[in-house]
């Protein structure tokens, strides 16, 4: 006898249509899984055969043969096991009814015929909408995260014998419904506070003004001036995410299997803060089958590089093309994948090697050439993408010990949401949600300049010698610190507090 089920594979981001066929023929017993099966694919027979039996039903001793097709696309992973259970029992007579024929199925099977969670489950329910399945059959733990995805009847099973009981008939499982903007409201946002930073009022600005914009920023000072504190409270003034965005996120960390135990969205901006010994393949993304590398764990978030001379050159060249096109495709030979990277770099840096160079309180050891092969790690063309430098001096003694009140995220956060309120207003209607996301066309229609303006950015771009990209990203910056104030129009004191940010142009600072 034949059977079928419908299934879906991951591959990237997306999943595509999977259909397990079973053959029940004549002939010694055995069990063969066909259609380019990895490891976990074909190890499925022994868990389906354990299931099945545990689970109550019998498991017919004839010559099975399963089929995944298309058969010219490899498959991995164990969320087939379900949909390979339910089609053997389908043609072995012990499912009756034609519901199998109008739900996909996902799940790992256990010896016991209880169903374990898998990954990629949103995608998979997305890719199971646009199939036209009425339904979807996924294990109990990723009911909530498939239902993100609506228009679709989501059945959270936990065992082989409830899932055969609800395509029979004989159970009742309620499909599993939820409210994603209720889910996000829960977000925490972070637990730090700016108000725990003390001193450095330029480089909190400069946080402030990264965080209004969406725009790169790197830190640079000596060891202990609270880079790396500042950073970790950025989330904490971001705007929470709307519940599209939500989503996007949630499915590259299915995709990754890095969604936490009982978590059905992810509800705070990512904040990834990579080791400097990662390697680039860590850092973009890759493999044999290419998973989500940082600079895609960290979408819609803050990507964090502390130490950023210390990071290989190689890696730190990968970031160049997702920081400017905001995704990276990674190739192999069965094809591309390409990943959402739309993030913001936040790096730290000593302005030396021993960390001292203009540091008041201990004078700097290096020599001027170790200087410049310290700071020409850092390749031009990734400066160049870099639309904030903040210099992070050391705090006196006063600073240290002062109890003054400061400011705390809360106040901040309001006045980022603000700006990016009216940055929402002017692209209504198209695919940018913060200034640090236009394009040229988009930076020269609303980065207008007045003669004032324009004459002092021409002397910058003379004495700094500023590249096209630097000058739009002067213009992108200033366009942020306007809608801070509320100021529709960039006056010059905005533009000049934009190229104040720009110490990495100096002639110089590479030493030469």
């Amino acid at each position: 006898m034949l059977a079928s089920a419908q299934s879906h594979a991951v591959l990237g981001m997306d999943a595509y249509p999977v259909e397990v066929e079973t053959d029940l023929g004549r002939g010694l017993p055995a069990f063969t899984i066909v259609g380019l099966p990895d490891a976990a694919v074909r190890e499925a027979k022994e868990r389906v055969r354990a299931g099945i039996v545990n689970s109550g039903f019998e498991f017919p001793l004839r010559r099975i043969t399963v089929n995944l097709a298309p058969a010219d696309v490899r498959k991995e992973g164990p969320a087939f096991d379900l949909p390979i259970a339910l089609s053997l029992l389908a043609a072995s007579g012990q499912l009756g009814g034609n519901r199998l024929a109008e739900f996909s199925a996902a799940g790992e099977l256990s010896l016991d015929g209880s169903i374990r969670g898998i990954s990629g489950a949103l995608s998979i329910s997305e890719g199971a909408r646009r199939a036209g399945r009425r339904g979807l059959i996924v294990p109990a733990a990723n009911a909530a995260e498939a239902a993100l995805i609506g228009g679709l009847e989501v059945i959270g099973v936990t065992s082989l014998e409830q899932a055969a009981g609800f395509l029979t008939g004989k159970m009742t499982v309620k499909p599993s419904c939820v409210d994603a903007a209720v889910l996000i409201s829960t977000g925490s946002n972070g637990h730090l506070d700016l108000a725990d930073v003390k001193g450095q009022e330029h480089a909190r600005r400069a946080l402030e003004v990264c965080a209004a914009g969406g725009h790169n920023l790197l830190m640079i000072g000596p060891p202990g001036a609270g880079k790396t504190m500042m950073a970790r409270r950025l989330p904490s003034i971001l705007p929470g995410l709307d519940v599209a965005e939500a989503i996007e996120v949630t499915r590259i960390y299915s995709v990754a299997n890095l969604l936490g135990e009982d978590t059905a969205v992810v509800a705070d901006r990512p904040f990834r803060s990579p080791h400097h010994t990662i390697s680039h393949a860590g850092l973009a993304g890759g493999g044999s089958t290419p998973r989500p590398g940082e600079v895609s764990l960290s979408h819609l978030g803050v990507l964090f590089l502390d130490e950023l001379p210390e990071f290989s050159r190689l890696a730190l060249e990968t970031l160049r093309q997702p920081m400017e096109d905001g995704r990276v495709t990674i190739s192999r030979a069965t094809g591309s994948v390409t990943f959402p990277a739309r993030f913001m770099l936040v790096a730290a840096m000593n302005p030396c090697p021993c960390g001292h160079l203009g540091d008041p309180r201990q004078d700097c050891a290096c020599p001027p050439q170790k200087v410049a092969a310290y700071r020409g790690r850092i390749s031009g063309p990734l400066l160049d993408r870099i639309d904030v430098a903040a210099e992070v001096p050391a705090l006196s003694r006063k600073q240290l010990m002062s109890t003054a009140h400061r400011e705390n995220s809360a106040a901040v956060a309001a006045r980022v949401a603000a700006a990016r309120g009216r940055q929402r207003e002017r692209f209504a209607g198209a695919a940018v949600y913060c200034n640090a996301q236009m394009d040229s066309a988009l930076a020269e229609r609303h980065c207008r300049l007045d003669a004032a303006a324009r004459g002092l950015l021409e002397t910058a771009i003379d004495r700094l010698g500023l590249s096209a990209r630097a000058h739009h990203r002067i213009l992108k910056v200033a366009r942020t610190i306007a809608d801070m104030e509320g100021a529709s129009d960039i006056q010059p004191a905005h533009l000049a507090e934009a190229i104040s940010y720009r110490s990495i142009d100096r002639r110089g600072w590479h030493g030469c």
